[in-house]
C-alpha cells in the first residue's frame, strides 16, 4: 500500500462507527499525541522532518506511512476527515479549501472530456457556472432537470453520462428528490450519484445509506455553524476518494490546519445546533404561511409541500433554510429585507445568526433569466437561513417589513 493510502486508510473495526452520531461528532478521529492532550491539537506546519535521509526516502517513496507535506498530509486535517467520514457512514473523506473546490475536485477526479453530467436545475448558482462555463471548456456537458422528477432524470441520461449531481433539499425552494430511487437510476446506467448534503448534514440525512456514491459538503455552512472559516469535503468509498485525493495532492485545493480545527469544534455541537435550527425554521415557516403579505412559503416541513412525505421519510428533520414570496417583485422583496434590524443581509448561511437575502440578485444572480425561471427564482422570492436567536424577535424583525406591504 502506498503512503497516500496509508494516510487515509479506514479502520474497519473502528468502534466509533458503532457509536451514535452525537458521540461520533465529539470523539471520532482524534488519536492523542504523546502529550496526551484532551482537546484536538492544531498542527500549523507546512512540512515535517525525518530522523534520517533513509526515513525521508521511505516516506516519500510510499514504503512507510507518515506525514510529508501539509498540502496533502496534515494531522489536524486528517482528524477532521476521519470524523466526518464516520459521521456520514463513508469509508473515507477528503477535505478541500471550499465547497466549490470539493465539487471541482470531484469532477476532475471522475470525469474526462466528452463525459456528461445530469444535474438538478435548482443548484447553487456557482455550481451551475462551474459546470457550464469551466467544465464546459474541457468538453464536459451538463444537462439540467427538475430535481424531484425521476422520469426527467432517466430521460436525460445518455451513454456518455457519468455523473448525476443533486442538492437535496434545494436552495432556496426546499425541493427534495428520492435519493434511493435516483441512486438506482444512476447505477443502472453505470453513473455515480453525488449528493450535496450541506443543508442537512449527517445530523439530518445520510445519503450514502440511501445509495449515493459521494457526499459533498461546504463545511463553511453548518459543519462550522458560526461563519468562521471556509472549507469543503467529499465523503464516500475509498476507491473514488483515492482518485480525488490525487487531485487535491497535485492541484492543491487543500484545507488549512487551522480551518480543519475550527470545523472539528463545530462538529462537536452539530446535533444540538441542527435540532434547534430546525425547530426555529419550522415555526418560522408556519408563521410566514399565515401572514397576509406572504403569497407562498417554500419549506419541506410544511404539510402542503409537494415532497413533504418524502422529506419526512428520508430526513430526520427539514433543515433551517426556507424561501417565501411576496407580491410586488424585487422592490417589495428588497423593502422587506431592508427593514430588518436583527437578520444579517448576506448570501451565506449555516450560521447561528439568521441570514436573509434576495436570491435573484445574489446567490443566483449570475444565472440567466431563463435559468432563474426554470429554477423558480422569482423576483419576489426571499431566502432565510433561520438561526438560533429568539424566535419572537425574528418574527418581529420580519413583521416590520411585511406589515408595511399591506
Amino acid at each position: 500500500m502506498n503512503d497516500d493510502s496509508n494516510q487515509h486508510e479506514h479502520d474497519w473495526d473502528d468502534p466509533t462507527r458503532e457509536w451514535a452520531l452525537a458521540t461520533q461528532s465529539i470523539r471520532a478521529g482524534h488519536a492523542r499525541t504523546h502529550e496526551q492532550e484532551h482537546g484536538e491539537p492544531i498542527f500549523p506546519t507546512s512540512s515535517f522532518v525525518y530522523g534520517s535521509a533513509a526515513e525521508a526516502a521511505r516516506k516519500f517513496g510510499g514504503e512507510e506511512p507518515g506525514n510529508i507535506y501539509s498540502r496533502f498530509t496534515n494531522p489536524t486535517v486528517r482528524n477532521f476527515e476521519k470524523r466526518l467520514a464516520v459521521m456520514e457512514g463513508g469509508e473515507r473523506c477528503v477535505a478541500t479549501s471550499s465547497g466549490m473546490a470539493a465539487i471541482l475536485s470531484t469532477a476532475l477526479a471522475l470525469l474526462s472530456a466528452g463525459d456528461e453530467i445530469v444535474a438538478s436545475r435548482s443548484l447553487f448558482g456557482s455550481t451551475v457556472s462551474l459546470f457550464d462555463k469551466y467544465l464546459g471548456k474541457f468538453g464536459i456537458t451538463t444537462r439540467y432537470v427538475e430535481l424531484s422528477n425521476l422520469e426527467a432524470w432517466e430521460a436525460a441520461i445518455t451513454p456518455r453520462t457519468r455523473l448525476l449531481f443533486a442538492e437535496t433539499p434545494s436552495n432556496p425552494l426546499s425541493e427534495v428528490v428520492d435519493i434511493a430511487a435516483l441512486a438506482e437510476i444512476a447505477h443502472r446506467h453505470e453513473a455515480w450519484l453525488v449528493i450535496d448534503n450541506c443543508f442537512l448534514t449527517p445530523a439530518l440525512q445520510r445519503p450514502l445509506d440511501l445509495g449515493a456514491d459521494l457526499v459533498i459538503h461546504s463545511a463553511t455552512k453548518y459543519l462550522d455553524g458560526q461563519g468562521r472559516a471556509i472549507g469543503g469535503a467529499v465523503v464516500g468509498r475509498d476507491k473514488e476518494l483515492e482518485e480525488l485525493f490525487g487531485v487535491v495532492r497535485t492541484c492543491g485545493p487543500c484545507m488549512s490546519p487551522f480551518n480543519a480545527w475550527i470545523f472539528l469544534k463545530g462538529l462537536e455541537t452539530l446535533s444540538l445546533r441542527m435540532k434547534a435550527h430546525c425547530e426555529n425554521a419550522l415555526a418560522m415557516a408556519q408563521w410566514l404561511e399565515a401572514h397576509p403579505s406572504v403569497t407562498r412559503v417554500h419549506y419541506s416541513g410544511l404539510e402542503h409541500h409537494p415532497q413533504h412525505a418524502l422529506a419526512s421519510r428520508q430526513q430526520k428533520a427539514y433543515g433551517a433554510v426556507l424561501g417565501f414570496e411576496v407580491d410586488g417583485g424585487r422592490e417589495a422583496a428588497w423593502s422587506v429585507i431592508d427593514a430588518t434590524r436583527i437578520m444579517s443581509i448576506t448570501g451565506n448561511l449555516g450560521d447561528v445568526k439568521t441570514t436573509i437575502t434576495h436570491p435573484g440578485t445574489t446567490t443566483h444572480g449570475r444565472l440567466s433569466e431563463e435559468q432563474k425561471a426554470a429554477a423558480g427564482i422569482a423576483e419576489g422570492l426571499i431566502r432565510i437561513a433561520v438561526g438560533l436567536e429568539d424566535l419572537d424577535d425574528l418574527k418581529g424583525d420580519l413583521a416590520r417589513g411585511l406589515d408595511a406591504l399591506r
